[in-house]
């Protein structure tokens, strides 16, 4: 009934996403802590905007009292990458947030995260789960949380300004005051709010905010920063003249953005700008990480510079488990998350944001005129991304035609390998097309790049026809 995936595990509220469900998870894993001899070390645990995120908080927490595991408690809805930064920053085995990220507001979820605040890799996913399945109901001993807290079993902490310290001062604040951009942040109803703004005043930014109430169905949309889900961004940066857009997804760890044209600049291109910059404006040096459907244009930039790009499979655990092996400069992945040696292990999209607004305030150029400097210097490659929900028949039929027999359709260019790393990916000379099932949802993504996004989707036209899938642009 658990079942982890690339980003934790994620399920139905009300029906895999249940109460026993979670205290199983929170029994599970002080059980483990008890094994490896981490459990009076202590674990902690943040929540982010979603129905029922902060009771299943508690009921997590409870169990860990039950088990007389200490557990600091993050009291207010709280960035994914904040409680990342916790667990290093407080140098804890374990660490928790309450959220399914991006997913429908139906979803509810749990991240888990290991020793110096890094995504849980599936050698502590796999095992877990397994064992909060075998467990039964009766077996799950809790201490009511108010009860839990008198005993000195839970404790509130806020780490708020350490976390945005930390981000501070990684951050050249001089120059954005210098510059004084307008900014227009969307925190899509998710919890950036109070951080971004933070560091966005304190650098003397001029800042717009919409879409910042609590609502736990969105607006009705789904809180990923996406050209179909930024139109009132769009609509605030060409209104209010300002200089950048920046919008959050429903835990703050991924972004979108929008130039001062009113353009969305795709996250594969704001992987690319930043990398640019560190390398060519900062004087930085290192190598980059990618996952499997991310753009080669990183590689090119890589190559210019004397480094080396690594691609990895989807899931940022795998990318920070690269960044450590190659002390990369940045990892990043095409749906959005990205981050910078020296700051935690996993994508922040308040990192990301601040080290976009210090890069238009440094090179005193427009945004878009930047995205132009990438294409000059690299040329131009674009990305089109299409998934379909899957029935299991449906999602049987193509494991079976692509992965097991190993089929392919005529692209009508000459394929120079395959990967089966992570789904089915195919490489051509001048570009590549990706076919793998999403590891939060039941859905099948076909990611294809090339010089054109002509050329992109005529690849993904290919792949849909021959494997069944409804295609239209």
């Amino acid at each position: 009934m658990i079942e982890f995936g690339t980003g934790g595990w994620r399920a139905v509220i009300g029906d895999k996403f249940t109460r026993s469900n979670i205290r199983r998870v929170a029994c599970a894993l002080a059980r483990r802590m008890k094994e490896e001899g981490t459990a009076e070390e202590g674990i902690c645990i943040g929540y982010d905007r979603r129905f029922l995120s902060r009771e299943s908080a508690i009921w997590f927490s409870e169990v860990m009292a039950g088990e007389n595991v200490p557990l600091f408690f993050v009291n207010l809805s709280a960035p994914t990458p904040q409680i990342m930064f916790t667990v290093k920053h407080m140098n804890l085995p374990y660490g928790a947030a309450v959220t399914a990220s991006h997913n429908p507001a139906v979803y509810n979820g749990i991240k888990l995260f290991t020793r110096g605040g890094r995504d849980a890799t599936q050698d502590v996913t796999d095992p877990l789960g397994a064992a909060a399945n075998a467990l039964r109901e009766e077996e799950i001993k809790s201490v009511d949380f108010e009860e839990a807290r008198a005993q000195g079993l839970i404790t509130f902490i806020d780490p708020r300004d350490a976390y945005l310290d930390s981000i501070m001062a990684q951050i050249d604040m001089e120059a954005i005051r210098a510059r004084r951009p307008r900014v227009e942040l969307d925190p899509m109803y998710g919890v950036s709010l109070t951080g971004l703004c933070t560091i966005l005043y304190t650098a003397r930014c001029d800042v717009d905010v919409i879409n910042d109430r609590h609502d736990a169905f969105f607006g009705g949309h789904l809180p990923t920063p996406n050209p179909d889900t930024l139109y009132d961004l769009k609509k605030q940066v060409l209104d209010h003249h300002a200089q950048i857009g920046i919008a959050t997804d429903g835990d703050a760890d991924r972004l979108g953005i929008i130039d001062e044209l009113g353009n969305y600049v795709p996250a594969n291109e704001v992987l690319v700008l930043l990398y640019h910059y560190l390398l060519k404006y900062k004087g930085w040096k290192g190598s980059a990480v990618r996952n499997i459907a991310t753009s080669h244009l990183l590689d090119r930039v890589a190559e210019k510079y004397g480094e080396t790009c690594y691609e990895v499979p989807v899931g940022f655990k795998h990318i920070s488990s690269a960044m450590d092996a190659h002390d990369a400069l940045i990892g990043g992945e095409s749906s959005g998350g990205l981050t910078v040696r020296g700051h935690i292990s996993g994508k922040d999209g308040l990192y990301a944001a601040s080290l976009l607004v210090e890069m238009i305030s440094v090179t005193r150029k427009p945004l878009s005129a930047l995205v132009q400097e990438i294409y000059d210097e690299y040329g131009e490659m674009h990305m089109a991304e299409y998934d379909w929900a899957l029935t299991e028949e449906s999602k049987a039929n193509i494991q079976q035609l692509i992965l097991t027999d190993k089929k392919l359709p005529d692209f009508g260019i000459p394929i120079s390998k395959v990967s089966y790393m992570d789904g089915c990916k195919v490489y051509f000379e001048d570009g590549w097309i990706i076919v793998r099932f999403s590891g939060t949802e039941p859905r099948v993504r076909v990611f294809a790049e090339r010089d054109t996004m002509k050329n992109a989707k005529a690849l993904v036209k290919t792949m849909a026809d021959f494997t069944g899938l409804p295609f239209s642009e």
